[in-house]
């Protein structure tokens, strides 16, 4: 069955809200679990490089386990493109993927609670036991396949994980950069992302600094929660 033109507009603000997603577990995995990126793999790949360098209070083993995972998430969303047939009932592959993403937020959850505890300390402590492995890698992995299902959904403009060529468009499109300045629906459709990632990583700052880690945790494992129950109902649709 094809979207109705309702389920197709609020793709966006489905978009939204996985923008914030991204800044909520980036706030986490910065702040809280050692120096690492789990969604923006941009600064990901220049903190491993810092890391490799030599340069003091980064991990290379974190920073390579959140490439790793990120991009195999990414394997992972692709697969679930091509598989939309499960025990001989066919799913749309956009509720497949969220469900995915959620149980991984879940594990990620749990192995916080289970491994870190509530997080009262923005920072581990730096011995090997402490090493939060098993929460990086679900993270890392739920992002990668958000950002690979979020360009499945081909809607423009609104980015979940990276903003530079996003901001890089605004800049030019506008009249001080030369351009026309026009499209006002498309312009402030271009600013939701980065709003709503400054916004989430603003929030999981906050929260994990002033309540402990678990807390921008929960609210990014209720928002994905949220999205998978948009896609189930039918709020939202893949194109």
């Amino acid at each position: 069955m094809r979207p109705s033109p309702d389920q197709r507009r609020r793709l966006p603000t489905l978009l939204v809200a996985l923008a914030i997603l991204s800044g909520l577990v980036d706030a986490v995995s910065f702040l809280g679990l050692g120096r690492v990126f789990v969604a923006n793999m941009t600064g990901n790949v220049v903190l491993l490089a810092f890391a490799l360098a030599g340069a003091p209070g980064l991990s290379a083993d974190l920073s390579a386990l959140a490439l790793a995972g990120f991009l195999a998430g990414a394997v992972i969303a692709g697969r679930i493109g091509t598989v939309t047939i499960i025990g001989g009932r066919r799913f749309s592959w956009l509720i497949i993927a969220m469900a995915a993403q959620t149980g991984l937020m879940a594990g990620a959850l749990i192995a916080t609670l289970v491994t870190q505890g509530l997080g009262t300390e923005p920072e581990i402590p730096e011995i090997p036991g402490a090493r939060p492995y098993a929460v990086i890698l679900p993270l890392a992995l739920a992002m990668g396949l958000q950002h690979a299902t979020a360009r499945r959904m081909a809607v423009p403009d609104i980015p979940t994980n990276v903003l530079t060529s996003t901001l890089t468009g605004i800049i030019i499109d506008s009249r001080l950069g030369g351009g026309t300045g026009r499209g006002g629906a498309r312009r402030t459709r271009r600013f939701a992302g980065p709003v709503a990632m400054f916004a989430g990583a603003l929030i999981g700052g906050l929260c994990l600094l002033h309540l402990g880690r678990i807390v921008p945790l929960v609210l990014a494992t209720g928002t994905v929660a949220g999205c998978l129950i948009a896609t189930v109902t039918g709020t939202v649709a893949a194109p």
